[in-house]
């Protein structure tokens, strides 16, 4: 099966059957829209739950536990956002589906540590949330190194990039980067912070695309700095992209999956013609 993505996502893989989808919605129009999509485009059957005690009785005498969990923000017996308590208490990975969002909104589930939310104000929201639902559920294949001599830097992006279903390797320095890229050749995106001690990330970006090209690697550079220049700077030493801290969460994931999508993609070409996609370093 084959999807193509609002945002320029292309799936093209196997059944997404075996995994369970509960969806926490009282409206019949929406709960059916999406049950639908869902099962159209991957074959997931969606459990849909039209109240609280639905959900509740959903995520605790099932059989095997919810790979995903789709929530509005209010529903009967929980008016008060308790649904979305439920889930995160629960660590069920959780996108909110809502049709009321405001700036205070945003801060409040984002600080619930959801996977991603999506707003019911347009006639592409049904197929923006199927994009969600199918990045998280394959988000594992890829594997992401983050590089940073910071621990807690490390630890942020780690967290973050685990929220969204991604497999990642840390570096404390480029040496150690190196050394991982060598003995991992499935990671697909090297996520480097600037200013390092021993290699920075200018060149820790030339010296890896010595041995890989942007065809095989993508390479984002991150930095807190204000300096505009930066990022030209990046992007003249091989790199696809820069993000400056501290991130906004969605630009963030954003700049991820563009990169990861253009990589796929040319994989995908690369295997159409007969091209290895991944040379060994």
């Amino acid at each position: 099966m084959s999807f193509f993505g609002v945002s320029g996502m292309y799936y093209s893989g196997e059944s997404l059957a075996e995994h369970r989808i509960v969806l926490a919605e009282d409206s019949n129009l929406f709960s059916s829209m999406v049950s639908k999509r869902l099962k159209e485009l991957f074959d997931i059957d969606v459990i849909v739950c039209r109240d609280y005690d639905d959900l509740q009785f959903a995520v605790e005498n099932a059989t095997f536990p919810a790979s995903l969990a789709i929530s509005n923000i209010n529903l009967p017996g929980a008016e008060n956002g308790e649904a979305l308590n439920y889930l995160i208490d629960m660590s069920v990975p959780t996108v909110v589906f809502t049709g009321s969002f405001q700036e205070s909104t945003r801060e409040k589930i984002l600080a619930k540590e959801i996977v991603d939310y999506v707003i019911k104000d347009s006639v592409f929201a049904v197929d923006m949330l199927a994009e969600s639902v199918c990045r998280f559920l394959t988000n594992h294949k890829h594997h992401v190194l983050i590089v940073d001599d910071s621990p807690t830097a490390r630890a942020l992006l780690t967290t973050q990039l685990k929220r969204y279903n991604f497999r990642t390797s840390s570096a404390e320095n480029g040496a150690a980067a190196l050394d991982l890229l060598k003995n991992n050749p499935d990671i697909g995106l090297v996520i480097t912070d600037y200013n390092m001690p021993d290699i920075d990330g200018f060149e820790l970006t030339r010296r890896i695309r010595g041995s890989y090209g942007p065809h095989q690697l993508r390479i984002i550079g991150v930095s807190s700095s204000t300096n505009r220049l930066l990022s030209a700077r990046f992007l003249k030493a091989g790199g696809n992209d820069f993000v400056v801290r501290p991130f906004v969460n969605e630009e963030f994931y954003c700049r991820v999956n563009q990169n990861l999508d253009t990589l796929t993609k040319i994989r995908t070409l690369s295997e159409k013609v007969g091209v290895p996609a991944k040379a060994s370093a």
